[in-house]
C-alpha cells in the first residue's frame, strides 16, 4: 500500500463519518487559496469541534481533486456521511461560510 493510498483511505473514512467535514482544495501557488487560511482558522474558532476542516493540496492529490470535479481553486466541499452537501469555488468570509454550513446541515438533518 502506498502513502497516497493510505491518505486517500483516511480521507475517505473521514468524509464518511458522522461529523461534518469541510474540505479546502488548494495549491501552494494560488493567491486566493492563501487568503482562505485565516478564514478557515476563524471558522474553526466559530464552530469548534462541530466540524472537521481539512486541506487537500491539488498538486499532490490530483486524483482526489479530479474525483470531486474540482475545476478551480480554492474549492470548498462540505461532506457528511460521505455525501457532498455543498461545493463552491472561490474565497468566502467565515461568517458567510458558517451560515451556509449550518443551513446545509439543517437541510440534511436526516443524515
Amino acid at each position: 500500500m502506498t502513502a497516497t493510498t493510505t491518505k486517500e483511505k483516511t480521507f475517505s473514512e473521514l468524509i464518511k463519518g458522522d461529523k461534518p467535514v469541510l474540505v479546502d482544495f488548494y495549491a501552494d501557488w494560488c493567491g486566493p487559496c492563501k487568503m482562505m487560511a485565516p478564514v478557515l482558522q476563524d471558522l474553526k474558532r466559530r464552530m469548534g469541534d462541530a466540524i472537521h476542516i481539512i486541506k487537500i493540496d491539488t498538486e499532490r492529490n490530483p486524483d482526489v481533486a479530479i474525483h470531486y470535479q474540482v475545476r478551480g481553486i480554492p474549492t470548498l466541499i462540505l461532506f457528511k456521511k460521505g455525501y457532498n452537501l455543498w461545493q463552491q469555488a472561490g474565497v468566502m468570509q467565515a461568517a458567510q461560510l458558517e451560515q451556509i454550513i449550518n443551513q446545509k446541515l439543517e437541510e440534511h438533518a436526516e443524515l
